[in-house]
């Protein structure tokens, strides 16, 4: 676990949010989903923005351990260089081109998927993927859970890990028992969660029950404001469409999961699946075209 002096600003707010009172609670809610334009406000335009009076932000930039706004701001600044230093990603702008109207909704899901995958992935998406595999290939048992629609999510990322690497287990099919399961948790196992605003009550007590455990958890979200944000080890943030509903940029995070696991464990993957292939279609399972 990350100690407050290794933690940036972002990480220390997600700590700290769900522990303060409501007004507080509710601008770190806002620099969490705006923290890219911070660096652009006064204390007053933030404070506006936010719904909060300008006391709750001096409050908050002290509790932070800041001096001062400038210095708050600052730190956001250094954070936002850090990544651009990394990553110089024009973002593809997104517009209709299709004009003909028998095709104009199969154009406008395909251009906005590419769109959302585009603004997903960035460096600090990057630079976590690679945290959430290293507690991923180093577990004894990948759990996974995602609840309403995102349970077939998580029983997807767990039919193609499986292919691999046995040791999976789902708890979206039946959430009454999953916290017996949760409690039977070992300290070399994982956690991912699957949980997309609105989150279900049900998923952040998991998370919660999980964390008070001493397991890793890997939260793959929307929002960095989740309630479970702060018991996560690791956020795998995704962006959501506003047009209509889509999973394309999850199912895109559990696709590269799938793939960097089964390269970081190929001196087995790579003959269990051979095998696997191999036993399909001796019992005409699968048959050659």
């Amino acid at each position: 676990m990350k100690t407050q002096e290794d933690m940036n600003v972002l990480e220390h707010i997600i700590m700290v949010k769900d522990t303060l009172p409501n007004k507080q609670r509710q601008l770190c809610r806002y620099i969490l989903e705006h923290h890219q334009d911070i660096g652009l406000f006064t204390v007053k335009e933030l404070a506006n923005n936010a719904g909060v009076g300008t006391t709750t932000v001096l409050r908050l930039v002290k509790l932070l351990g800041f001096n001062s706004f400038f210095d708050l701001k600052k730190e956001f600044h250094d954070i936002q260089k850090d990544y651009s230093d990394k990553w110089e990603n024009v973002q593809r702008s997104f517009g209709s081109t299709e004009e003909d109207n028998n095709h104009k909704t199969l154009s406008t899901v395909f251009q906005e998927g590419i769109h959302l995958i585009d603004k997903t992935l960035n460096p600090q998406l990057i630079e976590n993927f690679e945290k959430a595999m290293d507690l991923i290939s180093n577990a004894k048992r990948i759990n996974l859970l995602g609840l309403r629609p995102y349970k077939a999510v998580a029983i997807y990322t767990e039919l193609l890990i499986e292919e691999f690497h046995s040791k999976t287990r789902q708890l979206s099919y039946d959430s009454d028992s999953m916290f017996d399961r949760i409690l039977q948790f070992e300290k070399n196992e994982v956690f991912i969660i699957f949980s997309y605003t609105p989150n279900t009550q049900r998923a952040v007590d998991a998370a919660k029950v999980a964390y008070e455990q001493g397991i890793p958890i890997i939260l793959v979200t929307d929002h960095l404001s989740s309630p479970i944000a702060s018991y996560a080890n690791v956020i795998l943030k995704t962006e959501s469409s506003e047009n209509h509903f889509t999973i394309i940029p999850i199912i895109a995070i559990v696709e590269s999961i799938v793939i960097e696991l089964g390269i970081r464990q190929s001196k087995t993957s790579i003959k269990r699946i051979q095998t696997l292939v191999d036993t399909l279609k001796d019992k005409k399972i699968i048959i050659d075209q």
